[in-house]
């Protein structure tokens, strides 16, 4: 299985969709305190794999591990690691009826059982840490894009996780706000949270990652260093991929 320095295992990954194969025995383990990022085309299982890693899609075939514990489909011990995840998606998901402080101290009530003014004061420690304390009573629909990604993230940190997964948390951003939510993931990075993200944002990656994942058709096809990534990639794929998107 693993040892203790690798917060992250996932052995031999399989996840069908009727015919489609979206992730084909794929192995990966991320130290505690790193930076993982994963790239590659669209429909290659990017976001397949980092939903199997804490059970949102239940594998076909194969094992994940999360700081030792074996995820099984057992509700109440996959719920007790899920909530040592945070999750940021593409979509910001929070509730349009609370205020930004409301909905960060959600989750912490119902999940950790914290008080009301435990979860309102982490709360606003975690909006002053994404930058937005003075947005804590406006609501969602009163807040740009880029500031409820940064309501989200708030809202994941919150809950004191030992893992936080993106899942391209910039996607759905104008240009211009996208730097601000990369911003708080690079201090995020700095650190020391152990990072699982699934990005198309090269400069992040660059800027972030202690490692490059490369993913193509449901499978890893090279798992290396941003340096080597960007300046030696081995195989032809990942050259081919690059040579894309570096030209934009």
């Amino acid at each position: 299985m693993t040892n203790a320095q690798h917060i992250i295992v996932v052995e031999n990954l399989h996840k069908h969709f009727d015919q489609v194969h979206a992730l084909n025995g794929v192995s990966i383990k991320v130290e505690r305190g790193k930076v993982v990022v994963i790239i590659g085309p669209s429909g290659s299982g990017k976001s397949t794999l980092l939903r199997c890693v804490n059970h949102l899609e239940v594998p076909t075939k194969g094992d994940v591990w999360i700081d030792g514990e074996l995820l099984t489909t057992d509700q109440k011990h996959l719920n007790e690691v899920r909530a040592e995840i945070g999750l940021v998606f593409q979509l910001f998901n929070l509730f349009p009826h609370l205020t930004a402080i409301e909905n960060v101290t959600l989750a912490q009530k119902v999940v950790r059982k914290r008080s009301k003014s435990e979860a309102a004061e982490i709360a606003m420690k975690q909006l002053e840490r994404v930058g937005i304390p003075e947005k804590a009573d406006v609501y969602p629909s009163q807040l740009s894009g880029g500031q409820q990604q940064r309501v989200a993230i708030a809202r994941a940190l919150a809950m004191d996780p030992k893992i936080m997964l993106f899942d391209e948390p910039t996607s759905a951003l104008d240009p211009e706000m996208i730097k601000e939510v990369l911003d708080v993931m690079l201090d995020l990075a700095k650190e020391g949270m152990t990072m699982l993200v699934v990005s198309h944002e090269m400069g992040f990656t660059r800027a972030a990652a202690d490692e490059i994942v490369f993913m193509d058709e449901g499978l890893i096809v090279e798992h290396t260093t941003p340096h080597d990534l960007f300046t030696n990639p081995k195989e032809e794929r990942t050259k081919l991929f690059l040579s894309q998107i570096l030209q934009h």
